[in-house]
């Protein structure tokens, strides 16, 4: 039976964490449908046309996440995710995951305002900017990227603008999502309340 849990957000707020999370707590399939844009900006890297590289996708293309997850990729995925065609090509593919037989955590920008609208459960997960730039610096330090954590919180900061201002499908709160605010919560607390919220709507 198709039960769907729409999950957005900005960059590092900790909602691709939260979602593979419930995912696994629950046996649903997850989808962190920010790599469906990395893949496609990355084909862009390329020289592909950004609107053939979003019709061209295929799961293999997402196989690499840590090739995905590199800075200039994630610009390019911000980018040809403003182009009304370019999500237009992805979003039947966002919606046919989202209705599979034994549910779906999809993870994004978009998903409980224009993906998932009667998504079953919508969370929208947020943290202080400070927060999140500390975060996805201390990540990617981690993997051996040479960053400072000041061009972390610039570049998070165009993200945001570009995400929050683009015509096509802005970041923005769905009307009806439950919002987590993880700036003060650990993992497990933010994990321990998103599972909370999903089964307080499964035992209704």
């Amino acid at each position: 039976m198709p039960f769907c849990v729409a999950t957005d957000g900005p960059a590092a707020a900790g909602k691709g964490t939260i979602s593979k999370a419930l995912a696994e707590r629950f046996g649903y399939a997850h989808l962190d449908t920010g790599l469906l844009y990395r893949a496609v900006g990355a084909k862009t890297l390329q020289g592909m046309d950004a609107v053939e590289a979003a019709k061209s996708l295929v799961p293999e293309d997402m196989v690499d996440e840590d090739a995905l997850r590199a800075p200039q990729v994630a610009r390019a995925a911000s980018q040809v995710a403003a182009q009304h065609d370019v999500r237009a090509a992805l979003v039947d593919f966002q919606r046919a995951f989202a209705r599979r037989d034994g549910g779906a955590v999809l993870d994004g920008r978009d998903i409980g305002t224009v993906i998932c609208p009667d998504a079953e459960v919508k969370l929208y997960i947020t943290a202080s900017d400070e927060v999140r730039a500390e975060r996805r610096y201390l990540e990617m330090r981690a993997k051996g990227v040479e960053i400072t954590q000041e061009e972390v919180a610039k570049d998070l900061a165009e993200r945001d603008r570009r995400d929050e201002s683009r015509a096509t499908a802005p970041l923005v709160a769905a009307d009806d999502a439950i919002v987590i605010d993880t700036t003060a919560l650990s993992i497990e607390e933010a994990v321990a309340l998103a599972v909370q919220k999903v089964q307080a709507v499964l035992d209704a």
